[in-house]
Parts: C-alpha cells; sequence; structure tokens
C-alpha cells in the first residue's frame, strides 16, 4: 500500500517530522517525485536530504499519473509529491487513549489540558480545519470515534491538505465510544463543554483548567448520549442570517477564547 501526498504545507511537515525523530526506518518508506524546483520545493528537498528520504526528478506527466485517484483537491500537486509506503500503519502522531488518561494526575489541579472531542464530523475539509486550529491554539488531544465519522479518512490528503500539515503534529486518539471518553475525562477532572445552541454565551464562560470541548456534526449536533455527560452547553453569539456557523470556525472560536483565557491568567 502507499499514500500520496502533495501540496506544500502538507509534504514539507511530513518531512521535518522525520527530520526531527530521526528515524531512519520511515525515511526509508518514503520517496519524492518533484517537476522544475522552485524556492519551496528545494527547501523541501534539502530537508529531505537530511532525513535520508530518496528525491528523484520526474515530469509533470508522471507527477499527474501519481495523483490521478486522489480527490481533486489533492491532485493539485504543485510539483512535488511524497509517496509513502507501508501507510496503513499507525501515524506518529496517534496516541492510545487509555493510556493518554493513565498519564494524567487527577490531583494536580495546576495542570492546565484541553481536548477536543469530533462526534460524527464526517467532511474531512472540516476536520483538517479543526486540526490546523488545534495546532494553532495548544490543544493536547483531538478525540474522534473509529466508526460512523472521520476515522477512516483520518489519514487522508484532504485532511493534511486541509490542516496545512498540522495533522502530522497534532495527537489524536480513535475511540470506539465517546460517551466513555468522556466519562474518562470526567474521572480525571475534565469539565465538558458541548458546543451547541441555546447554551451560555462563550463570552460568559469561565474554562476550566481541565476542559474538553465537543464539537457535533452540522446536521445532527451532539449525540443525545453524549450530551448527557456534558456539563455546560456553550454558544457563539451572531447575528447573521443563517441559523449557525461552520464547524470548524465555530471550533476555531472557541478553541481561540480557551486559549486567550488561559494565557490571561498566567
Amino acid at each position: 500500500m502507499e499514500n500520496i501526498l502533495t501540496g506544500f504545507h502538507a509534504v514539507e511537515e511530513r518531512v521535518r517530522k522525520v527530520v526531527e525523530s530521526k528515524n531512519k526506518e520511515e525515511a526509508k518508506k518514503m520517496s519524492i517525485l518533484f517537476d522544475k524546483p522552485g524556492p519551496r520545493i528545494k527547501r523541501i528537498l534539502a530537508l529531505a536530504k537530511d532525513a535520508g528520504i530518496k528525491c528523484e526528478n520526474a515530469t509533470k506527466q508522471v507527477l499527474d499519473s501519481k495523483v490521478a485517484s486522489l480527490p481533486p483537491l489533492a491532485q493539485e500537486h504543485r510539483g512535488i509529491v511524497l509517496c509513502i509506503s507501508g501507510e496503513e500503519q499507525t501515524a506518529g502522531n496517534m496516541v492510545n487513549f487509555d493510556q493518554f488518561i493513565t498519564s494524567l494526575d487527577k490531583e494536580d489541579a495546576a495542570e492546565n489540558y484541553t481536548v477536543v472531542i469530533l462526534d460524527s464530523i464526517t467532511d474531512p475539509h472540516n476536520v483538517g480545519a479543526i486540526i490546523r486550529s488545534a495546532d494553532q491554539f495548544g490543544i493536547d488531544l483531538v478525540v474522534i470515534p473509529d466508526h460512523r465519522s472521520t476515522g477512516d479518512v483520518l489519514d487522508s490528503e484532504v485532511i493534511a491538505r486541509s490542516s496545512a500539515g498540522a495533522s502530522a503534529w497534532v495527537k489524536v486518539s480513535m475511540v470506539s465510544n465517546l460517551v466513555r471518553a468522556a466519562q474518562l475525562l470526567k474521572d480525571k477532572g475534565f469539565w465538558i463543554y458541548g458546543a451547541d445552541a441555546g447554551g451560555t454565551s462563550v463570552e460568559k464562560v469561565d474554562f476550566a483548567k481541565r476542559t474538553a470541548i465537543v464539537m457535533g456534526s452540522e446536521g445532527n449536533g451532539i449525540a443525545h448520549l453524549l450530551t448527557e455527560q456534558c456539563d455546560e452547553i456553550v454558544s457563539i453569539p451572531t447575528c447573521g442570517k443563517l441559523d449557525s456557523l461552520n464547524v470548524s470556525v465555530a471550533a476555531g472560536i472557541l478553541l481561540y477564547e480557551r486559549r486567550r483565557q488561559n494565557l490571561s491568567k498566567n
């Protein structure tokens, strides 16, 4: 099996991760095809050389054929393609949720943690955008279900492109039961905030030191059983004619406010 990544951000961040980890075995599974390198591609090739990743000059026709089976967005390779063999293996940013929970000391109330839970968000563009916000605002973990949602596309090119490469860095856990995950977080002192209409306006919310924010799908919102686990529903006041914000935009606003509060308290 071979996974294909395109786009300057996605390719550069994946290569940079190998450089920093000095993982020679991972580097052996990678190769880069490029055509007419400009300054940005030359920088990526220099990083790849440091990582020991094979780089090969190829024609535009060869690159086009490599990406032909990818989604339309991913086919815009812009002259560089990263090929990764054995991509079916767990990505380096994937973490075991139970191990994450075990690592937390419930008694250490001074520790700030922020977890984002994505419930049935099926559009990989939205997942990628949320992961990008998670990277920018210092989120500790993104939790997604391994069914009915994005689990089967977590490593997809669309997410990598939409996250501008952040999907190579942000820690992600796939779980079989989001309700159980929320319960385990609560057992470790997390306050669970569900994002939905009709809740407390976000500017009036004082986020807890251990915060988990649940984002539901635009169509159905947060599932009923998961809503029951929420300690508070939080809303974003708007004045437009549409009834709601895009879920990735809403997530970005909430994560920014969480980050702003953390900084103001330090």
